[in-house]
């Protein structure tokens, strides 16, 4: 598999998913901060931010267009004056890699610089690593793409966020693709980490309720040799439709779904944001661009923002990927306008300002255009990149801008459509 899919989370977002979301192992909470003295103490009249996202793994192909998301949103802050009257430092990066030990190294590194906030992890797991080291240490965090559905109640005193939504907002939109296809018969098959549970488990849930049937619904070890064994359960369950959530992975296993005779022409083949990629269908299959031809799949919407995108490739032009991107220029944007709000870089301060600004205020959709309403005493109400933030009190998006993808004849990657999703009440 090349390198850029090699890439492949998500989820984020999922890949979380996405990214997506998800992915990495390591138990949640990945032990005790190294010693500081506090983002309160480390108050200067400066913030200060760093990242921990991949550069590495399987989700390597998530981390330019974060990175460089971060970048930007950071330029943009600093041509607009920056924070405070001061501008944002060059961003303190940490490699997130594939496994806990390597995140928990990058985000002792990073929050030993004495940042206020840390951007990332990009994988749900891999934030559920660091969490209780970045929060310990009074300092925010803010994912663009982590998307399992237990950070929503996570015990993080106040210090995490996310603009990513949770996969219990995607995975009622994946379901209704599925069904509006008119399928009826539905296997899934995820990674076993907290992304593709989370996410399995939300689309389960929407497919049952619509009246489908889940005839199989297993998770899998990311790390196995081969999925023969897999495909042949999913054959075996004889579904009209697949659904795969997966990284890098999954290229595997649709091969061999391609292979028993279940490709894309045969039944519906669905995905998430851990498989939304443009260099998807040449790593199924090399020379044959169009064998994911009807593919349709889930994701945070990332492409959907014509404008942010062009301008995001004119700072960055080697970009190929824009999975979260506009997730993390919106996590940076948020942190910066609560500083302002609360006219501190202290984090133990800032942190309860960033909900309230991404709600119930004056409209508002750049940093300098919300920073003047801040200054004339006004509060505002950030709509990003990503979308309206509309942010609960969990400090997560309270609505979704889903993305439906599909891949055509010509293996290109195409934007179907843009559906908002709300929390059933």
């Amino acid at each position: 598999m090349r390198r850029r899919m090699r890439l492949l989370v998500g989820l984020s977002v999922l890949a979380l998913v996405a990214a997506g979301c998800g992915g990495g192992g390591g138990e949640p909470g990945g032990g005790a901060a190294p010693p500081t003295d506090g983002g309160g103490a480390r108050a200067d009249g400066t913030l200060k931010l760093g990242y921990v996202l991949p550069q590495t793994g399987q989700l390597a192909f998530l981390g330019p267009p974060q990175i460089q998301a971060a970048s930007y949103a950071v330029s943009q802050i600093n041509d607009a004056g920056g924070v405070l009257g001061k501008p944002i430092p060059e961003l303190v990066g940490g490699d997130e890699g594939d496994q806990a030990a390597v995140a928990q190294q990058s985000a002792d590194r990073v929050l030993a610089s004495g940042v206020d906030a840390v951007i990332g992890a990009a994988a749900s797991g891999m934030s559920l690593a660091i969490i209780d080291r970045v929060t310990g240490a009074q300092v925010v965090q803010c994912s663009g793409s982590n998307t399992a559905p237990n950070f929503t109640d996570y015990n993080d005193a106040g210090y995490y966020f996310r603009t990513a939504p949770s996969d219990a907002l995607q995975g009622p939109v994946l379901a209704e693709t599925i069904i509006s296809d008119g399928h009826s018969r539905v296997a899934i098959v995820a990674r076993a980490d907290d992304y593709g549970v989370g996410l399995a488990g939300a689309t389960a849930q929407a497919l049952k309720e619509a009246g489908a049937t889940v005839v199989l619904n297993e998770t899998y070890d990311p790390n196995a040799q081969n999925f023969d064994a897999l495909v042949q359960q999913v054959r075996g369950a004889q579904p009209d439709a697949v659904v795969v959530i997966a990284f890098e992975e999954g290229t595997q296993i649709l091969q061999g779904l391609i292979e028993a005779g279940m490709g894309p022409g045969t039944v519906g083949i669905y995905g998430a944001d851990g498989l939304r990629s443009e260099e998807l269908p040449e790593l199924v299959a090399p020379g044959n661009p169009g064998v994911l031809a009807g593919m349709k799949g889930t994701a945070p919407a990332s492409g959907a923002n014509e404008q942010f995108i062009a301008d995001l490739k004119k700072f960055a032009p080697d970009l190929v990927e824009v999975q979260f991107a506009p997730q993390v220029f919106d996590c940076v944007n948020i942190i910066a306008l609560a500083a302002a709000a609360a006219n501190s870089d202290d984090p133990t301060v800032f942190k309860d300002r960033i909900v309230e600004v991404t709600k119930d205020g004056t409209k508002c959709t750049s940093f300098a255009e919300c920073q003047k309403l801040l200054a004339d005493g006004q509060n505002i109400d950030y709509d990003g990149a990503s979308g309206p933030l509309d942010f609960i009190p969990a400090g997560e998006p309270g609505t979704a801008s889903i993305e439906i993808y599909s891949f055509d004849e010509q293996g290109r990657l195409q934007s179907l459509r843009t559906v908002q999703s709300t929390p059933v009440q």
